[in-house]
């Protein structure tokens, strides 16, 4: 059985529901994506996974119990999340707003440790912070900010790990390595993890079980080679498109079709050799 599982999982913010019957499974071990359109309910069902937003119907279960019913420090020992939007407080510097990942650890009676300590310089060392340690958060870039605060989750230590768009404000450069360091984490140390993500082909290429959504509801899950088609990309996006293995991975690479009007690659090269509409081509010395 799943650790982490929703049973008839309804959500609402006051009376508009954007989840409704959901039921979903989150894989031991695993790294799970879920993807899908703006809007569409994966974002919400993430903060309720995390126990940030009540249900209005249904439940989510930890280890068979109802989240509801557990006490908020055993939930913050199990299950670490790093929201959308996080917000720190005025003036905290990188170091002290990592080390905030240790507070579930701790108690009247144990104060900081070793144990703290190293896990602290650890999750810096594995986002590429260290050498901000002393820096405000305040003075930081939105790319290292967003570094920082997946530090501060992965001080927390938990074996389940939920992401909300962690590559936001990141170049291509700190996504890959983002997302590789989600990787190794899973394999490393068998975290399961739980990622929301936009980019539908960094979601085929990392996922190990990949959860498309629209309209609040799961319309396909599993193994991304089998769940990513040019017909589930129609379904969820609503874009025509073309899916190709990646030609590093192996996994699935969605190629958006040529857009209303364009002419199709080998179209456009009998347009210029033929001397057609195609713009005309710069002379050479």
């Amino acid at each position: 059985m799943s650790r982490l599982t929703a049973r008839g999982l309804t959500l609402a913010y006051e009376d508009r529901v954007v989840v409704e019957g959901l039921d979903l499974d989150v894989p031991d071990g695993k790294v799970t994506v879920i993807v899908g359109p703006n809007a569409c309910g994966k974002s919400t069902t993430l903060r309720a996974l995390g126990r940030l937003l009540k249900p209005k119907g249904g439940a989510v279960l930890l280890d068979g119990e109802s989240l509801a019913k557990l006490p908020t420090k055993r939930i913050a020992q199990s299950i670490g999340l790093l929201p959308q939007t996080p917000v720190a407080p005025e003036a905290i510097t990188v170091a002290d707003l990592v080390s905030r990942g240790r507070q579930p650890h701790q108690a009247w009676w144990k104060q900081w440790s070793e144990d703290d300590e190293r896990a602290v310089v650890d999750a810096m060392a594995r986002t590429d912070v260290s050498a901000l340690a002393d820096r405000s958060v305040d003075e930081l870039s939105g790319g290292q900010r967003q570094r920082v605060w997946i530090a501060m989750a992965l001080a927390q230590d938990t074996d389940l790990l939920l992401l909300d768009e962690p590559t936001t404000y990141l170049d291509i450069a700190h996504q890959v390595e983002v997302l590789d360091l989600v990787r190794r984490l899973n394999r490393a140390r068998g975290r399961t993890v739980v990622v929301v993500l936009h980019d539908l082909n960094q979601a085929a290429r990392y996922a190990d079980h990949l959860v498309a959504m629209k309209s609040g509801v799961v319309v396909a899950e599993g193994d991304p080679r089998e769940v990513v088609t040019a017909e589930l990309v129609r379904e969820v996006f609503g874009l025509d498109s073309i899916v190709i293995p990646d030609p590093v991975t192996g996994s699935p690479l969605v190629v958006p079709s040529a857009p209303w009007g364009a002419a199709p690659a080998g179209e456009a090269d009998e347009a210029r050799g033929a001397g057609g509409d195609a713009d005309p081509q710069p002379a050479r010395a």
